[in-house]
């Protein structure tokens, strides 16, 4: 005879908790900032401005949730490397930092 070891009696049904964590804004923040940069790099040819948006794209991906959309993230980081390829296409010295 198989008895049941199953106890209905300890069952806890979840409840979802009042107050929820907030959420974290950074990737929404450094996406935009990435895309703001990149588009400052291929318009005006700024190296250092390219460089910045694949560092704000790279930020973005690391603090991102896994449920968020990645087509916008990784449009992002495209947009940002052919950034960087483009002024290095155009311009192929090294990079000057406008503060030097």
């Amino acid at each position: 005879m198989a008895t049941d070891i199953r106890r209905p009696n300890k069952i806890i049904r979840y409840v979802v908790p009042e107050e929820a964590p907030p959420d974290d804004p950074t990737s929404d923040y450094m996406n935009l900032l990435g895309m703001v940069f990149s588009m400052f790099g291929l318009m005006m040819k700024l190296k250092w401005c390219a460089w910045i948006a694949v560092f704000c794209s790279f930020i973005s991906f690391s603090s991102s949730r896994c449920s968020e959309d990645g087509k916008q993230m990784f449009s992002s980081f495209m947009l940002s490397i052919s950034a960087v390829v483009m002024s290095y296409l155009q311009n192929p010295q090294p990079m000057t930092l406008p503060w030097q």
